[in-house]
Order: C-alpha cells, then structure tokens, then sequence
C-alpha cells in the first residue's frame, strides 16, 4: 500500500450523517468480502487492543449480524446489524443498533449504506451513516471517529495482506 489512499470523513450534524469515503489498494471481489464475511470483519473492525467475535451472520436481506467488541479486559459490547438492500459487489444497506447479550437492540440505531466502486485496481467504498437521533450521534462521535479511522487502517494492512497472497498464489498456479 502506497499510503496516499484518499480517506475522507463527513460529520453533518443537521443531516444527522457521517460520510466516509475510502479508497483501498486492492481488488473490489476482495474489499466487498471484508465488509461482508464474518471472519474477515472480525479482523479488522475493532479498533485495537479491541477484538471482535461474530455469534451469527446471514448476508442476504433480511439477515443479521450479531457481533461483539470485547475490550483486553473482557467487556463485551454488543451489536446487532440487520441488512436491508444488497446489490452484490456494489452495494448493502443495513440497519446498526447496540444490543444486550441475548440480541435485543437498543434504539435508537442508525441506517448504514455502503456503495462499492473500482477503477484501476484501486476500490472506493463510500460509507453514509444516518443517525435516527442526532443526540445518539453526538454522544458516541468522538469514540466513533477514531474507532472508524483506525478499522479502516487495519482494514488496509489486512487487504495488503490478502492481496500479497492472493498474488503468490496467482504467480504459484502459472
């Protein structure tokens, strides 16, 4: 990775949005699995020394996602994500809330909406956030934007990685 990816945040507080836009050194196939598959979204998305641990995820409308943050000392801090629209390799809506243990979500949550694009190798992912209360937003914005900024730089080391070994394996099979 050259490290001159565009990376992009937008906090509209009258919108209630946050707008990311983020560019990724690495085919649109493999960013769209990241954002999609289980085991690879456990790699990335919690902000370190934070991990991540999936209980159930069935990608298709209508499905959920029920995952956890869990800090070094054990917390656990619940979510549930449910999608609503899917386009694959282009695009998924889903509906984000924290939740307790047992899966039940606390409102208000908000609307996430991502779209996939790629040029020349490079995949763009645009990430809109609507927030259904603007109070919800403020309170967790300052945790949530440096929680965003350092998944999406662990999103970039492991799609290097994966694209280093995507690449060996494609040089292996010639």
């Amino acid at each position: 990775m050259s490290g001159t990816s565009v990376f992009d945040f937008a906090v509209d507080k009258a919108a209630k949005t946050v707008t990311i836009t983020r560019e990724f050194e690495a085919g649109l196939s493999l960013v769209w699995d990241a954002f999609t598959k289980a085991d690879l979204l456990d790699q990335w998305l919690p902000p370190h020394p934070m991990t991540a641990k999936t209980k159930y995820q069935d990608f298709k409308v209508g499905g959920k996602r029920f995952y956890a943050m869990v800090s070094p000392e054990g917390a656990e801090r619940w979510a549930l994500q449910e999608y609503t629209s899917i386009t694959p390799k282009t695009h998924f809506k889903m509906h984000n809330a924290f939740a307790d243990k047992a899966g039940n979500p606390e409102l208000p949550g908000s609307e996430w909406n991502h779209t996939f694009s790629e040029q020349n190798g490079i995949t763009i992912v645009r990430i809109s956030i609507y927030n259904e209360s603007l109070e919800r937003m403020e309170s967790i914005l300052d945790g949530f934007t440096k929680g965003m900024k350092m998944s999406m730089g662990n999103l970039e080391n492991l799609l290097a990685t994966l694209s280093g070994r995507e690449s060996r394996l494609k040089t292996a099979v010639k």
